[in-house]
């Protein structure tokens, strides 16, 4: 089976820098157009700036000054139809019931491997385009 790719283009949201620089680079080996921003308070200006220059939002949620659900909250409040993926090394502190309640599409468990965000990301970005 290959690994899906696409080229849309995508909003990745880190507080580590070596977890931004391959995620970047994962995610431009499949195609796609990567934003890539260490600081939640900036990947949000980046957002509010042009919202439609975004098809897909991968944010960490442990991050300093903005968590990623606070983020994700923020960007749907603006664009309620962007698929958000929220990542976490800590399943048992966020419950994906809740998460889905505020609009946050999947939950990804860290560390993110290549294979499973490709699929990720094409059921995600493919179902979207089939709700337009």
């Amino acid at each position: 089976m290959s690994i899906q790719t696409g080229v849309e283009r995508i909003l990745f949201v880190d507080d580590e820098e070596i977890l931004v620089e391959m995620g970047k680079k994962i995610l431009e080996r499949l195609g796609y157009q990567v934003i890539a921003r260490m600081n939640s308070i900036e990947a949000l200006a980046d957002f509010q700036h042009q919202p439609e220059a975004f098809d897909l939002v991968i944010t960490d949620q442990t991050m300093p000054d903005m968590t990623g659900i606070d983020l994700a909250q923020s960007i749907l409040e603006i664009r309620p139809d962007i698929p958000i993926i929220l990542c976490t090394g800590y399943s048992s502190m966020i419950s994906k019931k809740m998460v889905k309640s505020l609009g946050i599409k999947v939950v990804a468990m860290k560390p993110l491997v290549k294979g499973d965000l490709a699929i990720m990301i094409r059921q995600l970005l493919d179902k979207e385009n089939r709700n337009v």
